[in-house]
Parts: C-alpha cells; structure tokens; sequence
C-alpha cells in the first residue's frame, strides 16, 4: 500500500500546474496530515467546523485551511480568525454572518459561492437566477470584510462520467457568464471548485482551478 506521502506526491505530479489541490484531511488524525504536509502541501479542507477548530490549534500555523462542507451562521464565528478559504456559501445570511464575524477579526475572508448543479436534492446550492439576486443586492455590495473569488460545486455521485461532465460544463459556463456579468476585469474571482476523488479528471478536463481530494490521498475513511 503506498503511503500519504506517495500518494499527494504523484497526483500532484500528476495534475495540471494551475490546478490547485485541496487534501480533504476529515475524520483523519493530525499525524497523517503532517505526512501530507511534510511534502510541502500546506492547503487541506474540512467539512466540520469543530474538527477544523481542533486541528488548526495543534497543527503548523502556516497551513491554509479551506472549509468545504455545509456551514450555519452559528459556527462562522469559530473559523473567523483564520479560515483561508470557505467553499461552501449557498446564501445572503451566511454570507452575512461571515462578513460581520471577519470584521470583528479585523480580515477579509474568501468565498466561493456554491451552485447546485446535482441532482439530488440533498445536495446545498445556490442556482444561477439566485446567484445572480445576491450578488445585485444591497447587502452584499455593502460588505467589506468578504471577497467573492469563484464557484463551487459538487456533481451527482454517479458512476455515471457523461452525466457528471455535463454538470461540470454547466458549472463552467455559469462562471464564465456570473465573471462577465459581475467580475469584468476582478482577478480575484478566478477560482473554480469542482472534482473530488472520483471525478477530478472530468472535472479537470471541463475546466476547475481547484480540486477537492481526499481518499486518493488518505485512504478510505474507517
């Protein structure tokens, strides 16, 4: 069995220089991601804002962390001095909260807006038209402690390539589109996040900047 080490080594090797990689680091303990981050890698992701508290307090201060899972308002103020990146935006409130909370930090936070582009229902997100009322409203033009720097979405787990892909172009041109309309000219808004383990390669072929992998690296979870 090849090691952490290994593994983050050859798919960065592997995939494209201006492809950023996201270690998805959940439920595994900070041993294993200092295996990762003995190889350089200084970029892993959370989908709960505890575990991510607790791992930031133990861990080397110069890791970046992105929150990638669903998050309420009343947990921001916990990742507020220091998250580095949060994926998963998918309203006006959270957007919000998160813009008072990096105030008090005195920071500005990056965020990705999340579209839904699966098909299960399950899944959080934003849709085009209500991507589009956001960033035109008052609120969110009032806000100085947030910047908008791209999209995120998560396609339907399916085996099922030709399905995924064609979510992933749809993803695609909404932000070419959502860059044209709001962000002409911004190099801030550059990021896109699509592609986990199972599908980063379509995801890749159909145009992210920014992949979330954690099983390829890890291993399965227990």
């Amino acid at each position: 069995m090849s090691s952490i080490r290994e593994n983050i080594l050859r798919l960065k090797d592997e995939i494209p220089q201006n492809v950023v990689l996201v270690a998805i680091s959940k439920t595994h303990l900070p041993d294993m991601i200092m295996e990762a981050y003995g190889t350089g890698h200084r970029i892993f992701g959370e989908n709960k804002v505890q575990e991510m508290v607790g791992k930031y307090e133990v861990l080397p201060k110069d890791i970046r962390w992105h929150m990638v899972g669903h998050l309420q308002s009343n947990k921001v103020k916990y990742l507020a001095p220091f998250v580095s990146l949060i994926h998963s935006v998918d309203s006006l409130k959270l957007l919000q909260e998160i813009n008072k909370q990096a105030t008090k930090n005195g920071r500005v936070i990056d965020c990705l807006l999340q579209l839904h582009i699966a098909e299960e229902e399950e899944k959080f997100g934003l849709s085009f038209d209500e991507v589009k009322a956001l960033l035109q409203s008052v609120d969110y033009r009032s806000f100085q402690n947030i910047r908008i720097v791209g999209l995120m979405g998560m396609a339907t787990f399916t085996d099922d390539m030709d399905k995924v892909r064609k979510e992933f172009k749809g993803l695609r041109q909404v932000f070419c589109e959502i860059k044209t309309l709001f962000f002409e000219g911004n190099d801030d808004f550059q990021i896109l996040s699509m592609g986990m383990s199972g599908d980063y390669k379509v995801a890749i072929a159909e145009g992210s900047t920014m992949i979330r992998v954690g099983s390829i690296i890890f291993g399965e979870r227990e």
